[in-house]
């Protein structure tokens, strides 16, 4: 997940809550979020993908799949068998056609006749090898079912665990996407690979020994012909996958430009349309979609040459067999019942061939994914916590300690902050855009731990506590809103999962959001789409407050709570503010600073330090930088009316 994303998923809940209870939640399930960039990672693997290092990974995928070691023996042993009884059926089934002919030669000739006996039971005979031939690849097929699909569900599990222990550093630079595709595209990648590669993987090579074998116990000419072949179609299909590989790729690329597109225009619809900007959109792709023309029926044709190609050099090879098998039964070295055991085991021959040759691609993929998921998995996590206090035991007052900080260490954000924020308070953070106000949020919530200093709750080193008992103290209302696909009440009730129904209407009315509610269809019971598109921003803002209050936290975060909101619903909405954070350590980010004139302390930051310090009336008196970011509000108002 991103940044933004993450963030917003631990609004009025801790980390912990956001990360892992909201597919738990009644009705309540998360759904996927963008990017930063908005882009959605890797995707869907495509044909070909290649594992950067192929070995590396498959001592991995064994070494994980170690748990199941009994149960692939068994799938192996069931796999050989199943390919054995069909390969000697054919053999088994040529003693019928022989003994049919020469029944029916002696007939001919009134020195004899069919033995239908004999004939009977060779046909029960074979019926019996087919039959354990089916009941062994089914018994094959659904262990290595569950083999498959029991290692995607531990990859899966693994994956959403992982997630949990990942540094929120990782989400910021990681897209959602990218995430994302690992735990369905690759995971299902893996799985499909798994269970259609490795059992046909073992039945293609035991079939190509095992039919060669046949066919030299038959006449070694005639195999030595049907191996000859072989060549001559490897070089065929050589060529038709060197013509067709780059034309593969130029469809994968153009494939994802164009989903890339429609994504993009359907997202922003409202503003192509705003700006007249249809046909050129159109026209942008009209040429995508013809590039996406031009490379997918070169490739699709050029690919679906190899058939024929196949089947060509296939009946080259029968008509081979043919001859020269009519011409060693006139001889009499082989029978008829041979040649046509003889022709069936040449098709068995070169279909596994070219199965194995799809399997190969599956295979890599097979392996393109799990480097992808062992990545991740093998990513570092946050470093454990050192647990000596408990936030339950101490008083709501924070010290920031000659705090420094930085995303990239070389280039701090915050330099030298200090301030004490005493119990109740209300403390303001202000500056422009870049100062630090956000990060120091981030670092108040052990999403980051500082580089140097310290940040103190109740004398205590944030340190000293779990990151999940520390944001068990705080509810945070955030800029970014975030709401789920679910009821209004499912919304709400997400700040306290066991709050009643009385309880979460009164949440709603405290935050201003009752009225509005009660306007639309089903009231609380009203379904927030995926994007939370058919309510209004200030509306999903409104819903947020209402969760906030109904998690009751000791500790608030608010970041610009009320920037989408009317004036008039912003003062309705302060009033609710003000009596959610009497008695409250209040932590507010704004940048419309007619917000908060009422906070006992206003922290003035700049470049990663704090240039003042004070209440409203005292920093306004000093005429400073404070003083100056106030009356420049209303001079771009006045520059504003003016123009």
């Amino acid at each position: 997940m991103s940044a933004n994303a993450t963030e917003s998923n631990v609004t009025e809940t801790n980390a912990t809550e956001a990360n892992a209870a909201a597919p738990a939640a009644p009705a309540a399930p998360s759904r996927p979020r963008r990017g930063p960039m908005g882009g959605h990672g890797h995707g869907p693997m495509m044909p070909g993908e290649k594992a950067k290092d192929f070995k590396g990974t498959l001592r991995k995928m064994l070494a994980f799949m170690g748990r199941f070691k009994v149960l692939l023996v068994v799938v192996f042993a069931f796999a050989i068998g199943s390919t054995i009884f069909n390969i000697v059926g054919p053999k088994v089934l040529s003693e019928a056609t022989t003994e049919l002919f020469n029944g029916i030669v002696a007939k001919i000739d009134g020195s004899g006749g069919i033995d239908y006996d004999r004939v009977a039971q060779i046909l029960v005979f074979t019926l019996g090898l087919y039959v354990l031939s089916a009941a062994c690849s089914f018994v094959q097929g659904w262990i290595m079912s569950y083999v498959s699909q029991r290692t995607c569900y531990l990859l899966r599990r693994g994956i959403a665990e992982k997630i949990d222990r990942m540094p929120f550093g990782y989400f910021e630079r990681t897209s959602t996407g990218d995430t994302l595709s690992r735990i369905t595209n690759d995971v299902d990648t893996l799985g499909q690979s798994l269970n259609q590669g490795v059992t046909q993987l073992i039945t293609s090579t035991t079939t190509i020994v095992g039919v060669l074998i046949m066919m030299l116990s038959i006449n070694p000419l005639m195999t030595l012909i049907t191996v000859f072949i072989l060549p001559v179609s490897a070089v065929l299909v050589m060529v038709v996958v060197k013509r067709s590989q780059k034309y593969f790729q130029a469809q994968q690329d153009t494939l994802g430009a164009i989903n890339g597109q429609v994504e993009e225009t359907f997202s922003g619809h409202a503003v192509v349309k705003a700006f007249g900007q249809e046909d050129a959109t159109v026209e942008r792709f009209n040429a995508t979609n013809g590039r996406l023309y031009e490379s997918a029926w070169k490739s699709q044709f050029i690919s679906g040459l190899m058939q024929p190609i196949m089947n060509f050099v296939g009946n080259l090879g029968y008509v081979a067999v043919a001859v020269a098998g009519s011409f060693f039964a006139v001889q009499g070295i082989i029978t008829v019942g041979d040649i046509q055991a003889f022709i069936q085991y040449v098709k068995n021959f070169t279909q596994p061939i070219t199965q194995l040759t799809q399997v190969s691609n599956v295979l890599q993929q097979m392996a393109a994914a799990a480097e992808r998921i062992f990545a991740f998995l093998g990513e570092p996590e946050e470093v454990p916590d050192r647990v000596s206090a408990r936030t339950e035991d101490v008083a709501c007052t924070v010290e920031f300690d000659h705090v420094r900080f930085g995303y990239d260490p070389e280039k701090p954000v915050i330099k030298d902050f200090s301030a004490k924020v005493g119990h109740g308070q209300t403390v303001a953070i202000v500056g422009p855009t870049g100062a630090g106000k956000t990060t120091m949020v981030k670092l108040l919530m052990r999403f980051y731990d500082v580089q140097a200093g310290a940040i103190l709750i109740g004398g205590h080193d944030v340190r000293e506590f779990a990151r999940e008992d520390v944001r068990s103290l705080f509810g945070m209302v955030l800029q970014d809103t975030w709401l789920f696909r679910g009821s209004i009440r499912d919304n709400i009730r997400y700040g306290k999962l066991d709050a009643t129904d009385e309880e979460v209407e009164a949440a709603a009315k405290a935050g201003c959001a009752h009225h509005f509610i009660q306007t639309l269809p089903g009231g609380y019971d009203f379904e927030i789409n995926e994007d939370a598109s058919n309510i209004s921003q200030g509306q999903r803002q409104l819903l947020t407050i209402a969760r906030a209050i109904l998690a009751d936290r000791r500790m608030l975060i608010l970041d610009e709570a009320t920037s989408s909101v009317d004036t008039r619903t912003e003062e309705r909405i302060q009033r609710a503010m003000d009596n959610l954070m009497a008695g409250r350590t209040s932590f507010v980010i704004a940048h419309r600073l007619s917000t908060i004139r009422s906070a006992d302390l206003i922290l003035v930051m700049a470049h990663g330090d704090i240039v003042e310090q004070g209440t409203h009336e005292e920093l306004l008196s000093l005429g400073g930088f404070y003083a100056d970011l106030y009356n420049s509000q209303f001079v771009e108002c006045i520059d504003e009316i003016e123009d």
